[in-house]
């Protein structure tokens, strides 16, 4: 069994198109999506129809959210300067779109054949607003996987990839397909982003679970070129995220 993980697309189809012609040769089983779709990038309808036509299993972020209750943005954890481009991507979903979005699962657990058990999140199986890092003290791990009972968890929201063994358990990040970070997230500083996409692949092979971490370039400047030309409030300010 191969599975895919995307996260954090961020209304960036052109580099979620670059992520999956990959995952085109990869002989993937089924592909999951672990939340942040649409809002903040220039191309929201283009992504949530590449998430229909893949079939792709979806979990609700806080930018997902906050596209549904876009009144209560602070409760999400979206900035305040980040809220003029969330309502601009919202504007253009049509109520069939807002449907899918409100379908998307809180978490999702798959069974392996060898019976490892993997549930995959947001931002912990608790919140889509905690953030796991590489540096996230022990205890505050303890707290937010509480009472699961799989030893392989994987999510999203950091926008860093990564790979940590928490006693038993393993944590994975996919990454982010539309704003890998550079440096992990600091408040009140505006992130630096990477010029490629992130994501995940986990495959059985018989006894053994394995964890490729893939990362996948596209064309940065065709994409700050529709930033400009999408009328996107913030599109100074999102260009300027990369160097």
């Amino acid at each position: 069994m191969r599975i895919g993980f995307i996260s954090d697309i961020h209304g960036s189809f052109t580099a979620l198109e670059a992520v999956l012609a990959d995952i085109k040769k990869q002989n993937i089983d089924q592909l999951i999506c672990l939340g942040d779709t649409v809002s903040l990038g220039p191309q929201p309808v283009e992504v949530l129809n590449a998430l229909r036509e893949w079939n792709t299993i979806t979990i609700m972020g806080n930018h997902d959210q906050a596209i549904l209750d876009p009144a209560n943005c602070a409760q999400f954890e979206i900035a305040t300067h980040l809220v003029p481009d969330l309502e601009w991507g919202r504007e253009r979903l049509t109520g069939a779109d807002i449907d899918y979005i409100r379908s998307f699962r809180s978490t999702y657990t798959v069974q392996f054949m060898n019976g490892i058990e993997l549930l995959a999140f947001h931002g912990s199986p608790k919140s889509t607003t905690h953030l796991i890092q590489a540096i996230t003290p022990p205890e505050e791990l303890d707290a937010y996987f509480e009472g699961q009972t799989a030893s392989v968890f994987i999510g999203g929201h950091s926008h860093i990839q990564m790979h940590r063994r928490h006693g038993k358990k393993l944590i994975l990040n996919s990454g982010s397909v539309g704003n890998a970070f550079k440096y992990a997230f600091s408040p009140g500083n505006p992130p630096s982003l990477l010029p490629w996409a992130e994501y995940a692949i986990l495959e059985q092979d018989g006894n053994m679970l394995r964890a490729d971490m893939r990362r996948v370039y596209f064309n940065t400047n065709a994409l700050a070129e529709l930033v400009k030309a999408s009328g996107l409030p913030g599109a100074d300010w999102w260009i300027r995220q990369y160097p």
